[in-house]
């Protein structure tokens, strides 16, 4: 024989949706600081690159690293 379901528990429902939040609100940090980090590290590479170029004496760097226009 099953047992007789119990009322719906607001307090409860609302505790689980706090937390449902709370987890989208996590997820969507987490991801906004990985794209931030990629942008951030192509960033540097690119000025890396631009900066032992010129290092290395040669005067077409913006051409070389950023590619022909």
């Amino acid at each position: 024989m099953p047992e007789p379901r119990s009322a719906p528990d607001p307090a409860r429902d609302r505790k689980d949706a706090d937390r449902r939040t709370a987890g989208l609100a996590a997820i969507v940090v987490v991801l906004l600081l990985l794209i931030g980090g990629l942008l951030l590290t192509h960033t540097l590479h690119k000025k890396s690159q631009l900066e032992d170029c010129l290092m290395a004496g040669r005067r077409d760097c913006d051409a070389l690293v950023n590619g022909s226009r």
